[in-house]
């Protein structure tokens, strides 16, 4: 059942949402994209005359920690929806209920941090139950979430066996995600980067089926080129994972997926912005200098690769690109995205380093969906089915 099955009229939504947000010193909401996403839900729901209870946690606290309350972000919550945001002290209790009770339909009330309380943390069903008889439906718009098998997020679904069902977000990433895996048109390229082959081995494993074109960039790159025999100076390796690596560009060739490794790298004599640099052949780095982003050619390389896919996964950059030295891999390789889904490629970006990417140079409204849940995100391409997915379908 989704969001629009539903006529909320004169009901209560009870909306689990991710308003796990970055708070500065002061307080104050410094990236409000989570709130800003949860928005169609909410609106929908005013809009069919319901009222909406919201609830999220916020940071990890040890207890209650005012510096974790989501009071604090009441007003941004009322500046986005653009309707009065009532706040209640707890999530669960009195308070909780009377505030509950007397809300009335257009308005938006907002319960204290969820994870004040460890029961939630453990999926506890009473404390689940004491969440679920403050609405009428459970709607579930915490994609970032959804791989928590925590109260708020999987156990409360049993106690709302009809009155269940995704929010309009959730349904938005599950959807993208089955594009990539199973519904895409082809072909299907991949795009890993990031520091380590062994957190992204499971991912690597699950989509060889699905893809057509696998293309490695970041620091996991050297395992690769080292397990090949190259030479690759300073550059970050797991020794331990180079029988790994060359196992996966076996079970690749057999899949027949196109592996695409760097041919060049920006190398560097330090870890730090203002280093010495050059570019060299990605398996022939001297001694003493580092592979911090991928060359000229390979750019131009992956970019034809990106022109030529239909559809596209990116996740994890293609060097240190929170250096400006070693960022023109990942501009160039997520203008290549843009271009791609302007001349109507799809493409799905997700996981922290990408997203932050994509945001930082201004592309995120330039591919066609940035997820809003990383570790959620993965644990799908993995293959695994997300507790706060299963709750819902059951």
């Amino acid at each position: 059942m989704t969001l629009n099955d539903i006529d909320f009229k004169d009901k209560k939504a009870l909306i689990r949402v991710d308003f796990n947000v970055p708070l500065n010193e002061t307080f104050e909401v410094t990236d409000d994209t989570r709130i800003r996403a949860a928005k169609p839900t909410v609106v929908k729901i005013l809009e069919d005359g319901g009222c909406c209870i919201l609830m999220s946690h916020l940071g990890r606290p040890k207890g209650v920690q005012d510096e974790f309350s989501l009071r604090h972000i009441v007003d941004v919550v009322e500046d986005i929806f653009g309707v009065q945001v009532l706040f209640a002290g707890n999530c669960i209790g009195p308070e909780a209920q009377n505030a509950a009770e007397e809300l009335e339909p257009g308005q938006i009330l907002i319960l204290e941090n969820l994870r004040f309380h460890d029961e939630e943390k453990q999926g506890d069903a009473e404390f689940a139950r004491q969440l679920a008889v403050l609405g009428d439906v459970y709607v579930n718009d915490a994609f970032g979430t959804a791989h928590r098998a925590h109260a708020s997020t999987a156990t409360i679904a049993r106690f709302f066996p009809e009155n269940k069902c995704f929010g309009l977000l959730m349904a938005k990433e599950i959807e993208s995600i089955k594009r990539v895996m199973e519904t895409g048109e082809k072909p299907v390229t991949a795009i890993l980067g990031g520091a380590k082959v062994s957190s992204k081995i499971t991912i690597i494993n699950n989509i060889l089926d699905k893809i057509d074109h696998l293309i490695v960039g970041g620091g996991m790159t050297f395992t690769f080129i080292k397990a090949q025999g190259g030479s690759i100076g300073n550059s970050l390796v797991e020794e331990d994972k180079l029988d790994l690596a060359l196992e996966i560009l076996k079970t690749a060739e057999k899949k027949g997926v196109d592996v695409h490794l760097p041919g060049d790298a920006i190398v560097a004599d330090a870890f730090k912005n203002d280093a010495n640099t050059n570019t060299a052949p990605i398996n022939e780095i001297p001694n003493g200098w580092m592979g911090l982003d991928v060359g000229p050619r390979t750019i131009d390389e992956f970019k034809d690769v990106i022109m030529r896919s239909k559809t596209i996964l990116w996740n994890g950059p293609m060097g240190v690109f929170e250096m400006d030295a070693f960022a023109k891999g990942t501009i160039a390789l997520g203008h290549a995205i843009a271009e791609a889904t302007k001349n109507g490629s799809f493409s799905l970006v997700g996981g922290g380093d990408s997203v932050a990417a994509v945001k930082q140079f201004g592309l995120a409204d330039k591919v066609s969906y940035v997820s809003t849940g990383g570790g959620a995100m993965l644990e799908s391409l993995e293959g695994k089915i997300l507790p706060g997915i299963a709750a819902i379908l059951e």
